[in-house]
């Protein structure tokens, strides 16, 4: 699920930088992969940018770690003190999905913003030592119309919630966690 973004960086960049009164700069990047740089926002004394690389890798685990689900990330020991801890926001222009529809072939489709505003997928982050920190994308329950692709869809934070995300206490978080999703559109990409 969400293995790929979609990051369109001039026009996102000014765009987050206005909405969110910071300076943010992602580089443009139409098929992001896990296990690649990905320019997100985290709160250190107020919002700033955070450059980290998509995945973890856990000594228990085979492969790279790219998501979490919302609904146990509080609670599950790989990740519940980077969510008290360290959460973030990855801003991005859409991601993909692939899907067969009635036995057919698979299809690359793109998920955007209805109205073409950015999306913020909530995250959280581990920081190293010597090295960018590493992020995991967190994902839900899929909506009605992205559940025709995928049964999850990236956990997704409205604009007007990045900052109460990024920086409230976890008991207060309650809300944003069952909180409604943001209108996507569906384009075959």
């Amino acid at each position: 699920m969400c293995g790929r973004l979609n990051i369109y960086g001039d026009s996102l960049s000014k765009t987050v930088s206005s909405a969110l009164h910071i300076h943010f700069q992602t580089p443009t990047n139409t098929d992001l992969c896990p296990s690649q740089a990905v320019s997100t926002i985290a709160f250190k004394h107020g919002m700033q940018q955070l450059n980290t690389t998509w995945g973890i890798k856990p000594t228990w685990s085979k492969k790279l770690l790219i998501n979490a689900q919302s609904e146990s990330v509080a609670t599950k020991p790989t990740f519940k003190h980077a969510f008290a801890n360290n959460r973030c926001v990855v801003p991005c222009s859409g991601w993909y999905e692939w899907s067969s529809m009635a036995g057919t072939a698979k299809h690359k489709y793109l998920f955007g913003n209805e109205n073409g505003a950015p999306l913020y997928m909530a995250g959280i982050y581990y920081p190293r030592l010597e090295a960018p920190p590493e992020l995991v994308t967190l994902t839900a329950e899929a909506t009605e119309i992205c559940a025709q692709y995928h049964r999850r869809m990236p956990f997704l934070i409205s604009e007007n919630a990045v900052e109460d995300w990024l920086s409230s206490p976890v008991p207060n978080l309650g809300a944003l966690l069952v909180a409604g999703r943001e209108p996507v559109r569906v384009v075959k990409a």
